[in-house]
């Protein structure tokens, strides 16, 4: 009797440290928002179909990846997004510089999913609508 209180005690004690420490496992290291390259507007999520990357020509919509830990701001749908903020192209590393993770590895990236009204790029979280991981696309 008295074995199994010290197993649960340890248990819960592991469990609580583990939870702790999970709170950077949260964030996405990437998050996307559907762009009109030609416009400079951002546009609803539904119509960036696949992981197509915009090489500064052609027409259509297209993934903007910005890192989550930057002080980037989400412009609404609508409203123009500033360049300088992210890449068209998909992050294949974790970002050092932005606190994006240990050196190299693979980036979570979230497509999709952030509030249509904009705001700080800080807020996002992993999981939800428009959620992938390593890369796949989420819409």
């Amino acid at each position: 009797m008295r074995s199994a209180g010290i197993t649960l005690g340890l248990t819960a004690l592991v469990a609580a440290t583990l939870t702790g420490c999970s709170s950077d496992d949260d964030t996405a290291d990437y998050a996307a928002i559907c762009v009109d390259p030609q416009t400079e507007t951002r546009v609803d999520d539904s119509n960036c179909k696949d992981e197509r990357e915009y090489h500064g020509s052609g027409a259509g919509f297209f993934w903007f990846y910005m890192a989550t830990r930057s002080s980037a701001y989400v412009p609404p749908i609508g409203g123009r997004y500033y360049r300088g903020n992210g890449t068209y192209t998909v992050p294949r590393e974790r970002d050092d510089r932005t606190g994006g993770g240990g050196s190299g590895g693979s980036p979570t990236i979230q497509r999709g999913g952030l509030s249509k009204s904009g705001g700080d790029i800080g807020t996002v979280s992993r999981g939800g609508f428009g959620h992938s991981s390593h890369g796949r696309s989420g819409g």
